[in-house]
């Protein structure tokens, strides 16, 4: 939704803007909130691309990176958005902290609070942790994955990504496939895309989709053929082995066989459909390596570029306040 203000978007009053002071989450984002964090990011993919000088403004503040929960993509990211933004970055690993010794979470967030950080970066194992972290501390929050609940800031990248390469996400056909049901990026992505006027299709076995799911404004389809048909983006997702107790699917071998995208289940869809997938891919399992390297088609590796253009906007809006940035003080 464009604004209709005149102003350049950073010298608008955050309380029209974003006047939310965490990120935990898309759910409660209104579209056009969510289209301007987007917005914001376009420029950081220029810079970055363009290798331009280094933009200090977050120079002098402390972003922590606190995860509670083992990743690479994700805590690298934010660690070079925050460095290429001039934070000082500090990543804490929980498998070497107080927590491994009993320390509760609310004594955690006791701890980074008093440590006096300027924003903060937390992925956790438990659906709802970061919320009541960002309830605890007198800083910025932004959510790094908690859960099966969200994930928001890559549902930003996946939506700037499907922005760029098919001009609009309004209309846009998705087909999200996959470990719906263990899914926190499933869930913020289906947020994300329905509120920007996106038509989502869910697919999975029934064993691993979520009961209800419809209410989510998305089609439900347990024939991903039928699903593919008039595609235009293909969002694959990996089973999360590590969630899971108890047999989901068969085996691998038969799960491929009726949900792994090869390239001649990619022909259902429409003949410059854009493939996408979080990471990390299980190749041959729920994609084939034909399709994740595709030259033109595939959009894995431009994720991970957008990734970090989306998580300096974060940042950068997100600590505005703070930094006294003229009509967010």
């Amino acid at each position: 939704m464009p604004m209709s203000d005149h102003r350049p978007a950073s010298l608008i009053s955050g309380g029209d803007v974003f006047p939310h002071r965490h990120l935990t989450g898309i759910e409660g984002l209104q579209p056009h909130e969510i289209s301007f964090l987007l917005d914001e990011a376009e420029g950081w993919i220029a810079a970055n691309r363009d290798r331009a000088a280094p933009d200090k403004r977050l120079a002098g503040l402390t972003q922590i990176n606190a995860f509670f929960e083992n990743s690479t993509r994700t805590l690298l990211s934010f660690e070079i958005a925050g460095k290429r933004l001039g934070a000082d970055v500090v990543n804490m690993h929980a498998a070497q902290s107080s927590v491994k010794k009993g320390e509760t979470l609310i004594d955690t967030a006791m701890t980074l609070n008093a440590m006096r950080a300027d924003v903060l970066v937390i992925r956790h194992m438990s659906s709802g942790a970061v919320r009541l972290i960002a309830d605890k501390v007198d800083c910025p929050v932004l959510n790094a994955g908690d859960g099966r609940h969200e994930h928001p800031t890559q549902a930003l990248l996946d939506a700037l990504t499907i922005r760029r390469r098919r001009g609009t996400i309004h209309n846009q056909r998705v087909v999200i496939c996959g470990d719906v049901l263990h899914s926190r990026v499933a869930r913020s992505n289906i947020l994300a895309l329905t509120a920007l006027a996106a038509e989502v299709r869910v697919c999975a076995p029934s064993t691993l989709m979520p009961p209800a799911i419809d209410r989510m404004g998305v089609t439900p389809f347990a024939d991903f053929d039928a699903a593919l048909e008039g595609a235009d983006v293909v969002m694959m997702l990996r089973l999360q082995t590590e969630r899971m107790s108890g047999g989901y699917v068969p085996s691998s071998r038969e799960y491929r066989l009726r949900y792994g995208l090869t390239p001649e289940r990619l022909a259902r869809a429409k003949p410059d459909a854009l493939v996408m997938h979080p990471g990390p891919m299980n190749r041959g399992v729920e994609i084939d390596s034909s399709v994740a390297d595709h030259p033109e088609r595939s959009a894995i590796t431009e994720q991970v570029e957008m990734g970090v253009a989306v998580r300096m906007a974060c940042l950068d809006v997100l600590t505005r306040r703070a930094r006294g940035v003229e009509g967010w003080a």
